[in-house]
């Protein structure tokens, strides 16, 4: 029942795709310097995530691979829903939740494979600042990392990237790294199918006019060597030994190797400090999922490459120190590159606070110039 006592009426802004995009979503540059704000944040501590560490990427629901109960949805290919909460300290001072649904047979119905949704609520009450079409914000933000590992840790001119997986997150990743390094002239594609490649090469001739030379690749060997930035965006295979992989004598020197998804690496090369550093954009993501997995006798079947850095650690073959975090390197308390033959690998893992961030910095961009829905939540609230 409703009281005498007076509550405040609640309104929030409403953005659909196309207002995001009028809103500046697609602002690669901005958006890097947006992550490159809060992963000096995040250096500092002042930021927070789900589960007991405060640092998980999100808790998942999966389907069973078999069921009794009639009508349960089965298990398939990148079928899963996520929700993944976060707060950003700094400037931003505000909470937020991603939530998506993910099918690989969305595509069957020309649907994108993952639809993505963001909220943005107030800090202390949880009332909604904003709810937004988060797809485009997702894979720009996704772009948007490796960009910022590109700033501090490519060569000084890089000329050629490798992408493995020219796919939408390899489309914001190029992107991303011709904005921060604008010398790049050639791309080296491996792809599945020739439609994505032909797609990525489309989206380059359009948004990335400096690159020049566009060269298809038959194997990861042929795309790695002689890369300056290898860059690796494609989804987990089913089957472990099919994951994309690298091997140190495919590397140039001073090459920058970079994964946001899975990439398998020999460890004894992971762990070679004279020849390789590792740097993770959050390595108590890595740890947090770690906890309670025993180690594989043999191999580790960790596909994801942050993951394959704490396998490294928990072999006794690197010191956690081994494994410098982004935002350190950000805010000065740790060196990036050391010399232009050192070759770095970079793990991008994606957290639910890089969503929040831009997704703030599009919500104030918004306001400024009245773009969006206002929404009314209650003006007095039925039950208080």
């Amino acid at each position: 029942m409703k009281s005498d006592e007076n509550y405040p009426e609640v309104n929030f802004l409403y953005l659909n795709e196309q207002d995001m995009i009028k809103a500046g979503v697609e602002d690669m540059a901005g958006c890097i310097n947006t992550m490159n704000e809060l992963f000096s944040l995040i250096g500092k501590g002042d930021y927070r995530m789900g589960g007991p560490n405060g640092n998980e990427h999100g808790i998942m629901m999966k389907f069973p691979k078999e069921s009794d109960v009639e009508g349960m949805p089965l298990l398939g290919p990148d079928y899963r829903f996520v929700a993944m909460p976060a707060y950003v300290g700094g400037d931003f001072r505000l909470c937020g939740i991603k939530c998506y649904g993910s099918n690989q047979l969305n595509r069957e119905k020309k649907l994108p494979r993952s639809i993505l949704m963001l909220t943005l609520m107030d800090m202390y009450t949880g009332v909604p600042v904003a709810y937004m079409s988060a797809n485009v914000l997702s894979a720009m933000r996704t772009g948007a990392v490796p960009g910022l590992g590109a700033r501090y840790l490519s060569v000084k001119d890089p000329k050629t990237v490798a992408v493995i997986g020219p796919g939408v997150m390899g489309r914001t990743a190029i992107l991303a790294f011709v904005t921060e390094k604008p010398g790049i002239t050639t791309v080296k594609i491996k792809g599945r199918g020739q439609k994505s490649i032909d797609d990525f090469i489309a989206f380059c001739r359009e948004k990335c006019p400096n690159i020049k030379d566009f060269i298809q690749c038959k194997t990861e060997e042929e795309a790695c060597r002689d890369s300056d930035i290898v860059y690796f965006g494609t989804t987990n295979a089913p089957v472990y030994e099919d994951n994309p992989h690298a091997e140190a004598a495919w590397l140039k020197p001073g090459a920058l190797v970079m994964s946001t998804s899975a990439l398998l690496l020999d460890h004894d090369f992971l762990a070679d400090t004279k020849h390789c550093k590792l740097v993770s954009d959050n390595s108590k993501m890595y740890e947090g999922w770690a906890v309670g997995a025993e180690l594989p006798a043999q191999k580790s079947v960790s596909t994801l490459l942050g993951m394959a850095f704490y396998d490294v650690v928990a072999e006794g073959k690197l010191p956690k120190s081994g494994v410098t975090d982004i935002g350190d390197i950000i805010n000065g308390k740790a060196s990036g590159r050391t010399s232009e033959d050192q070759i770095i690998v970079y793990a991008v893992g994606g957290m639910p606070v890089e969503d929040v961030a831009w997704g703030y910095k599009v919500l104030q961009n918004a306001k400024k110039k009245g773009i969006g829905t206002p929404l009314n939540l209650w003006n007095t609230p039925e039950f208080a």
